[in-house]
């Protein structure tokens, strides 16, 4: 595995921690733009009371925010989770090239396990996908924050 996919999806996983901290749901995502971090998300939902706070959504906005621009063409995004379907439709509609992710999520996964959205030919923009990156590291987060609240 390229060491910068490693180093990215660890911040990744960081951002998941500042949201298990928080007690939400422990999702992070960064975006990347010729090797530099431009965006950064974790999950905000509860806090926020908006159901768009995602970590895509939020890594998203904050890249658009600093290239001013809302074409993401040249920037990849690591997610620690399969993003839902509407972070998926948000990574497509920002023309991003590539989507690395950590694990499957097959309640919600709107990539590789319910659908493909990124990939699908029938949209204008396709988005490359890499899954399993740090994998087993994402799924205990999930499974110790959820473990916690039970």
């Amino acid at each position: 595995m390229d060491q910068n996919v490693k180093k990215f999806m660890k911040l990744a996983l960081q951002q998941a921690d500042y949201s298990a901290l928080i007690n939400e749901v422990p999702i992070g995502a960064v975006v990347v733009h010729d090797g530099k971090v431009i965006g950064t998300g974790h999950n905000l939902r509860e806090m926020s009371q908006d159901a768009l706070g995602h970590a895509e959504i939020y890594a998203i906005h904050e890249a658009c925010d600093t290239l001013h621009s809302w074409r993401l063409d040249d920037c990849d995004i690591y997610v620690t989770i399969e993003p839902c379907i509407m972070c998926a439709g948000a990574i497509v509609n920002a023309r991003m090239r590539h989507l690395y992710y950590g694990a499957p999520d097959p309640k919600f996964g709107g990539v590789d396990s319910l659908y493909h959205i990124p990939t699908d030919k029938r949209l204008n923009h396709q988005v490359a996908v890499t899954s399993g990156i740090y994998r087993e590291q994402a799924v205990n987060k999930m499974r110790n924050f959820f473990r916690q609240r039970r």
